[in-house]
This record gives C-alpha cells, sequence and structure tokens, in this order.
C-alpha cells in the first residue's frame, strides 16, 4: 500500500530495451512495432507485468504510445506529460511528439516507409484505434500486420513481472447498494431493447461493478482483471484465474453465474455462433471482434452497457461516498494543520509530505488503499501536472513558494481525489491573483444548474472563463468521472474542453478542478468531487434543473485568497463551504486541529 518513492524507469531503459524489440522485430519480419500504453484490459493503471510502454521507453504516464521503427523511434504523450517525458525518456533515441496533435497515425504516415511491415499486438488495440493506424500505414504504402507473440514481450523474456493474482473478494450489498442479480437482469434486459442475446465485457471496473466483486491485481484500484460473457437472461460466465478465486466466491456469486479459467475463454466466444454479441470498441481489443467473427458471431458495436449504470451511483454509494468524504477530509484536514503548523517553521520534502498525509489516512483504519500515487509538488515542481516524488526529484519546501498536492484514499464505501494549494510563508501577489481565478471557476462549476442533456462539456468554460479573460488557461481536463470503490477515473461522463456525447445525470460523481501552472515557478489546482443532484425546479423557473453537491470537505488556503477579484457571492459561497467544512470535519479531528480549522474556515 505506501507509496514508494525510488524510480522504477530512467532514460537508459531505451537505449537498454529498445535494441532487444528490434531483434525480436526482426526475427518476425518486421520494420516496426506499436507499443501503446493499454493492455489487454485497457486499463489506465496497470500491473508491473502489463506496463510495457515504460519497460521500453521510460516514460511512466498513464496515456501515451510509441512506435518503433529498425532505424528511429517516437514516444507519444499529451500534455499533462509534456515535462514528465522529458525527464524519463531519453531524446537522443525517441522523438518525442504529442499524442492529440496528429498522434501515432500523423507518425506513421509520414515515418514509416513503402512495403514495410508494422507490427501490432491485437490484444492490445481497440478496433476504432487501429482503424486509423491502418489508414495511415495504407498512406504510406506500408502494411499493419497482427501478431501472434507480442516482440517486447519476448524481448522483456524472463526479467518481466509475473501476471497478478489477487484474490477476488465480495463487495457486500452495504456497500453495493444492489444485488448482483438485479443488476444482471437489467443489464441482460437493455442487451435485448439493443437487438443483442449476449455482451463481452472486458473492462475490469465493469466486472467488479456487476458481480458486486474487487480485487487487487491492478495498482490503486481494487480491481480484478478478467472477462465475462453475460446473457439476455441475467445469467453469466465470469472468467478468472483459479488462482483468484476461493470457495465462497462461487458461493457469493450465485448458480446463476459460471466461473471458469482464462483458457475456456476463446471456446467460449466460439459457442456465441449466430447470436448479436455487444462489444465495447472503446473498451474491447480487436482479439474479441476478431474472435467472434472467427465465429460467425454478429457483433454489436456499442457502448459497454455497464458504462452509465455504473457511472450513476444509487443512493446507497452516494451515502458511502458522503462518509467517505468526511472521514477522508478529517484525515487531510489534519495533514494541513501539519503542514500550516510544524511544515511553516521546520519545512519538509515531498517525500515526508507524502508520507505524513497517507500516515493520517491510515489512522481513520478504514484506508484499503491510496487511490493514486500522491501529487506532492513543492514551488516549481507542483507545475509538472502528474509529477510524483522521487529521491531523485525530491524538493524541499521553501519560503515564499507553493506546495500543490493532489492525493486521493479508496474506502470501502468510497473513492476520493482530491487537490490543496498552500501557500509556504506569505506568496507573492501574482501567486494570490491566479489562485484566486483558479477559485473563482471552481466556485462557478460548483453552483451552475443546469438543464437534462447537458454534457461536461458544454459546463467547461465555466472553470476556465476567469482564467481566459486574463490569457490564462491549464492542459488538462476539468474534470473526470470517480468510481465508487473503483477506479479514480471513470466514464462514461466528463467536463473538458472535449466533445461529449453523455450528459451528466443524478448520481454521476465528476471532479471540479481547473488549475493553472507556471513552468519552473509553481502550480495551482484546487479539486473537489461533486455528485449531480436529481433535477428541481427554481422559483419563477420553466424547467427543473439538475445541480451539484460537493463531496469534497477540507479548508482552501485563504492566505491564497485575492479578496478584491471575487464578488460578494462567491465570498458568500466561499464562507458557505468552509462552514459545511468546519461543522461535518470539526468534530472528527483532535481539539488542536479543531481550533486551527475553525480559523482557517473563517469568514473571508
Amino acid at each position: 500500500m505506501r507509496q514508494t518513492f525510488d524510480e522504477s524507469t530512467d532514460p537508459s531503459f531505451g537505449p537498454r530495451h529498445v535494441p532487444l524489440i528490434r531483434e525480436a522485430m526482426a526475427r518476425q519480419g518486421l520494420d516496426g512495432f506499436l507499443v501503446p500504453h493499454e493492455d489487454e484490459h485497457q486499463n489506465e493503471y496497470l500491473p508491473a507485468a502489463n506496463d510495457r510502454l515504460a519497460w521500453a521507453t521510460g516514460f511512466t504516464g498513464s496515456a501515451g504510445a510509441a512506435v518503433i521503427l529498425r532505424d528511429k523511434a517516437a514516444v507519444f504523450v499529451d500534455g499533462r506529460y509534456s515535462l514528465q517525458v522529458r525527464d524519463q525518456v531519453d531524446a537522443s533515441m525517441f522523438e518525442i511528439r504529442d499524442l492529440v496533435d496528429g498522434g501515432v497515425s500523423a507518425y506513421i504516415e509520414t515515418a514509416a516507409a513503402h512495403g514495410q511491415a508494422i507490427g501490432y499486438d491485437p490484444r492490445l488495440h481497440s478496433p476504432d484505434a487501429l482503424a486509423h493506424l491502418r489508414l495511415a500505414a495504407t498512406k504510406a504504402g506500408a502494411e499493419l500486420k497482427p501478431v501472434e507473440v507480442n516482440p517486447l514481450d519476448q524481448a522483456w523474456g524472463a526479467a518481466r513481472p509475473d501476471q497478478p493474482a489477487a484474490p477476488v473478494v465480495p463487495h457486500p450489498l452495504e456497500y453495493s447498494g444492489e444485488a448482483s442479480a438485479a443488476k444482471r437482469k437489467r443489464i441482460g434486459e437493455a442487451l435485448a431493447a439493443r437487438g443483442a442475446q449476449a455482451a463481452v465485457l472486458t473492462a475490469p471496473a465493469s466486472i467488479a461493478w456487476l458481480f458486486n466483486i474487487r480485487g487487487g491485481d491492478v495498482i490503486r484500484s481494487p480491481l480484478p482483471l478478467g472477462q465475462a460473457v453475460l446473457n439476455g437472461d441475467g445469467t453469466a460466465h465470469l472468467f478468472l484465474d483459479p488462482r483468484k478465486v476461493s470457495p465462497d466466491l462461487a458461493v457469493w456469486l450465485g448458480n446463476e453465474v459460471t466461473l471458469e479459467a482464462p483458457d475456456k475463454l476463446q471456446a467460449a466466444l466460439a459457442d456465441l455462433s449466430g447470436q448479436n454479441v455487444l462489444v465495447d470498441p472503446s473498451q474491447s481489443s480487436a482479439w474479441y471482434f476478431d474472435a467472434l467473427a472467427q465465429a460467425g458471431a454478429e457483433v454489436v458495436r456499442a457502448e459497454d452497457p455497464t458504462a452509465l449504470p455504473r457511472a450513476c451511483k444509487n443512493d446507497v454509494e452516494i451515502e458511502g461516498a458522503r462518509r467517505a468524504h468526511r472521514r477522508d477530509g478529517a484525515a487531510l484536514t489534519r495533514f494541513l494543520h501539519w503542514v500550516a503548523t510544524e511544515g511553516q517553521s521546520s519545512p519538509p520534502d515531498e517525500i515526508e509530505i507524502v508520507t505524513r498525509l497517507e500516515g493520517f489516512r491510515e489512522q481513520t483504519g478504514a484506508l484499503k488503499d491510496l487511490s493514486f500515487d500522491t501529487i506532492a509538488g513543492a514551488a516549481s515542481n507542483g507545475a509538472v501536472v502528474h509529477y510524483r516524488p522521487t529521491t531523485r526529484l525530491n524538493k524541499r519546501t521553501e519560503t515564499g513558494s507553493l506546495l500543490l498536492v493532489d492525493s486521493g484514499a479508496q474506502y470501502l464505501d468510497g473513492t476520493t481525489d482530491v487537490t490543496r494549494t498552500v501557500s509556504i510563508g506569505e506568496p507573492l501577489r501574482e501567486m494570490a491573483e491566479r489562485f484566486t481565478l483558479v477559485l473563482k471557476g471552481n466556485l462557478a462549476l460548483a453552483r451552475v444548474r443546469f438543464p437534462a442533456g447537458t454534457t461536461g462539456s458544454s459546463l467547461d468554460a465555466l472553470a476556465r472563463a476567469a482564467l481566459w479573460a486574463h490569457g490564462l488557461d491549464y492542459d488538462h481536463g476539468t474534470g473526470h468521472g470517480v468510481g465508487s470503490y473503483l477506479g479514480v477515473h471513470e466514464g462514461p461522463h466528463r467536463i473538458s474542453k472535449s466533445p461529449s456525447t453523455v450528459a451528466l445525470r443524478a448520481g454521476m460523481v465528476v471532479s471540479n478542478e481547473p488549475g493553472y501552472y507556471k513552468e519552473g515557478a509553481y502550480g495551482i489546482r484546487i479539486e473537489n468531487l461533486q455528485v449531480v443532484t436529481p433535477a428541481e425546479p427554481i422559483a419563477g423557473g420553466e424547467r427543473p434543473m439538475l445541480g451539484f453537491e460537493t463531496l469534497t470537505l477540507a479548508p482552501i488556503d485563504r492566505r491564497l485568497v485575492a479578496l478584491d477579484l471575487l464578488t460578494p457571492e462567491e465570498r458568500a459561497q466561499f464562507d458557505a463551504y468552509h462552514a459545511r467544512v468546519l461543522a461535518e470535519v470539526g468534530p472528527n479531528v483532535p481539539p488542536d486541529v479543531r481550533a486551527w480549522l475553525a480559523e482557517a474556515c473563517a469568514p473571508l
């Protein structure tokens, strides 16, 4: 559970490992090979055995890709990782390119040569992504070629870690709020409405939610790796490594669920011959589509049927989230008190900050794991959006600087994710001004009311408007979905500039996290989680409006607020939030912390 600070990779990974990959490519007659970040389950966070991109390049971010050709190579990342990739990857080995602007397809179109064979592992790529890549290869006169054996895995060899085999355990009804049989029945009925007799599910979060189980195969997420075939009548086949399965689990799942080993999966797909089978092309790899086509099944390409129901939390899950955030808020408040007292007089380094915060969460007695590795960026490190402290990069806080801490926890009743930016000593006026612009965006997104059918992309500008008015912005999304004791990043909803077709619905949990980053100086982010509330009428209005209830409860640094930049409405909203923090968190912290919290939450 404890976060470690030794770097798992370094820039030497590329020069050491790429030649081995090229040797394995040559043995298969390949001129190139595609290396996505995603694994066989399209995971964002990966078990060590599946972190192929990191082994090949040294880059450890949660989104990226690489293309390795015989005589050149490139690594692709998005704006969140533009600084991190230059620190982790040997630029003499890899050209560093943008994942979004052109991306892998544009590189293949210009870098591949006529007649070349570029290999890919069909278990690691979605069919939609492959369609774009195949078109790019065709334009270059090259060919995309599926491989039976991944040459990177061959090159990795005996040094590759074993596949995880954490026990799969029941997730009780007191936390899930709905029995698996009831979930399977309503999802089965939804399949019939889409013209399908069955669905193949490969996303670990979907499997965990549908069967009310949890595991430990994926770092920082209680997920079991496996697959499932759900039939329209609610019966199912669940494919799990037998090492993960106990006799109690079979009893928990009941007689409508057949447990099978993963090596039986291909035969089970063959048994779907003649049926209409739903598969999500964004969640499942091309291998499943190929296997079903070979079996004679008719593939229905549609969104994972559990994604939207999983995102819309039920009353039990929402109340669990409230409990988890009150508990987590008390731990975070104790940490912020430590930073404001001991941390000011004896400035800690980032590693001590991370360790202290995890210690306060452990003292709740309910912590199951972190929800991601804590980001603690002191001064200029705070400008690296997804920075993670290591022994090499570790920085001590300094008077007159900012400290950005983005952290979260996994509890049985909920998953948390919160960011606070605090001043070490007195902040500069520029810091306070830009913090307040970020705060204005956070407040705007917290108080908005909106009609049914509104997507997150329609709300994103609210969080950026104050920054935009000053010629500023940030290069990440404003909000991501969050699971219920599942992944800290959960779709299908989000709040971002990118267009979205998924409307926000009651029960969805989403982050509210505008930010500002001054490279080489400091970073600012304020993040709360909030749940979409049911539509209610507004006095004098004509349509009921959805809204948000803020779940996160922790003080925001008042010293960084430039009062002259806030409207009276914003000041009242800020004070009301702090009054709620004091009322709900204050009773759960020691007296000295409560006294500090009262001052930290005093009206502006």
